[in-house]
């Protein structure tokens, strides 16, 4: 089977991370990885925490903390929503770490013995009453472009154009809000990206009939408007130094590399880290060095990072002339929005994922936000359609299935698999309409089409209602005990079969419907076409039980509640 190496985009260390944050990148990288781990390949799933930049830096006063303590307790609560969403890393590191510092700055001095960092006096933003440099993504301004007048001094979230500070019209401190701002010589190391051009734009190429079209567009679009020299230092207290024994005098300054020169690079970083865990049994570089033909990388994330995941991360690896594994595949997602709007952090706006899970267990987002992942387009989140959703397909279809089934069964024969006859025709039809919307389900999941996955797993779920009640086997029992049985025997082993296949979207619930069955050997990771045809996974005299209700309803008074505690009217 095939190594699978998976990122997913680094979760700013700022503050929990809303449901559009989950559903861009986390939660999708967990679903394919699970699925990849059940078909028997090798996967190593890795993130961390994006810790540097001056974001961190400011929470850390707000809270009184040094930089330091504060990233290390925000780590810990992130990861903690993470685990309570079921996410399966391999590893959750963090870009603070001393494995992410050493490749960095690896990294660093290889591209300046190619010729491809250069040291450069700059006229830089300064803040008199702020008393520092301004980092460009704390200057805000009107973007020149498209005029958005909350733009930053990096990057315009409106038109995703990369900008300086000094593009900004009206700029101001988002430190102070201060507009007396000066411009000050510094001096800083940029990334000539200009001289990796032509190499980037070839690489790009190569992957246009691979990628999905929100990705390559989005990097095309950067390679049209042409690689600049980047600036790749910043003036801050936290972040990867410079190192001394080749840049002296910055590192006498106290330059630190800008957040997005050493955040990807902590993929590696992260990976690192995992294997100094246990270095006997880990490699970390049978992942990343020299495996173009061994190891396929996919990365997940939200569009705004694709820019940096496409173009830039690829030229610094492409600059070092070292052969560091590069992504195979950039699983793109546009936003996922709040009743038509952003979902804000700032403003407090929309579901943030530790509130989610204050509400409902995981597996109910986990379900809904894949199920209307933002693939082709964005996507909106209401209150509405969530409950609509949740009502439908998990209490409904799925839910309602496995509890009507175990109960009667239950009921009507006892706490074990009844026998009933042989196999019929509404077995053998159902049987063949399994193992094709397996094979479809299989097939979305293999090319990373979410939403036609979750269809196609509903489907399956489906497929089980739409045969109990052809068969109605509390009527047919009233004249045909063995055909009831065999009704209920080929259902339980339907909904062994979904407690299988659903464990990639809905893993405490799946491992709730196999644990059900007392089957003394259930190793089962997947499910064969013959085995979905045959439906005769557990066998007759198995002890069962009938778990609790594995998906509550949501009321009317419910809705009314999350609308009045989140606000649920459009933007």
């Amino acid at each position: 089977m095939a190594r699978h190496l998976i990122t997913s985009a680094l979760p700013y260390i700022n503050g929990i991370k809303h449901l559009g944050n989950m559903v861009g990148s986390m939660l999708p990288a967990d679903v394919y990885s699970r699925y990849l781990r059940q078909r028997g390949h090798d996967v190593l799933y890795i993130c961390a925490t994006d810790e540097h930049g001056t974001p961190a830096e400011l929470a850390a006063k707000e809270q009184g903390l040094p930089v330091d303590e504060f990233c290390a307790q925000a780590h810990d609560a992130q990861k903690a929503v993470y685990d309570g969403f079921a996410l399966a890393f391999d590893y959750f590191g963090r870009s603070s770490s001393p494995e992410n510092r050493e490749i960095t700055q690896h990294f660093a001095r290889r591209l300046n013995e190619n010729g491809f960092i250069e040291e450069r006096s700059i006229r830089q933003v300064y803040s008199p009453v702020d008393g520092r440099f301004l980092p460009d993504r704390y200057v805000e301004g009107t973007c020149p472009h498209c005029g958005y007048d909350k733009a930053r001094g990096d990057q315009c979230e409106n038109c995703t154009r990369v900008l300086d500070p000094t593009d900004l019209i009206n700029p101001r401190s988002a430190i102070s809000g201060s507009t007396d701002l000066e411009i000050r010589e510094t001096k800083h190391l940029f990334l000539l990206q200009s001289k990796l051009e032509n190499e980037v734009r070839e690489w790009v190429a190569k992957h246009d009939k691979d990628w999905p079209q929100l990705a390559s567009s989005i990097a095309h679009k950067w390679l049209t408007e042409g690689l600049h020299d980047r600036a790749i230092t910043r003036d801050l207290d936290w972040g990867v130094p410079v190192p001394a024994d080749t840049w002296p005098e910055l590192a006498a300054e106290g330059k630190v590399f800008y957040v997005w020169f050493d955040a990807p690079i902590e993929y590696i970083g992260a990976t690192k880290e995992w294997a100094d865990q246990d270095p006997s049994t880990r490699d970390w570089k049978s992942w990343w060095y020299d495996v173009d033909t061994d190891v396929r990388y996919t990365e997940f994330m939200a569009k705004d990072n694709v820019p940096f995941h496409t173009v830039m991360f690829p030229a610094t690896e492409l600059g070092v002339r070292e052969p560091w594994k590069k992504v195979d595949y950039v699983k793109a997602f546009n936003w996922l929005t709040y009743y038509g709007g952003k979902f804000s952090t700032s403003q407090k706006r929309g579901v943030f994922t530790d509130q989610a899970l204050d509400i409902l267990p995981a597996d109910y987002w986990r379900y809904f936000l894949i199920a209307n992942a933002p693939e082709s387009d964005d996507s909106s989140f209401t209150w509405e359609h969530f409950t609509a959703t949740v009502n439908k397909d998990l209490a409904d279809t799925l839910g309602n299935f496995v509890n009507r089934v175990l109960s009667f069964s239950k009921k009507r024969f006892g706490e074990e698999v009844p026998a009933g006859g042989e196999p019929g025709e509404a077995e053998a039809k159902l049987g063949e309409q399994i193992a094709e919307l397996l094979a479809e389900y299989e097939s979305q999941m293999e090319s990373l089409q979410f939403r036609k996955a979750a269809a196609a797993l509903r489907a399956l779920w489906s497929a089980g209602n739409s045969y109990l009640e052809e068969k109605a086997p509390w009527l047919e029992i009233k004249t045909n005990k063995d055909g009831a049985a065999l009704t209920l025997r080929t259902a339980m082993n339907l909904i062994h079969l979904y407690a299988v296949v659903s464990e990639p979207f809905i893993p405490s619930t799946a491992k709730t419907m196999r644990e059900t069955f007392a089957l003394t050997e259930d190793t089962a990771t997947w499910v064969t076409a013959a085995e979905a045809k045959s439906l005769a996974s557990v066998p007759t005299g198995t002890p069962f039980t009938v778990p609790p209700v594995l998906f509550a309803k949501l009321t009317d008074e419910d809705l009314e509640t999350y609308k009045e505690r989140f606000g649920g009217t459009e933007a």
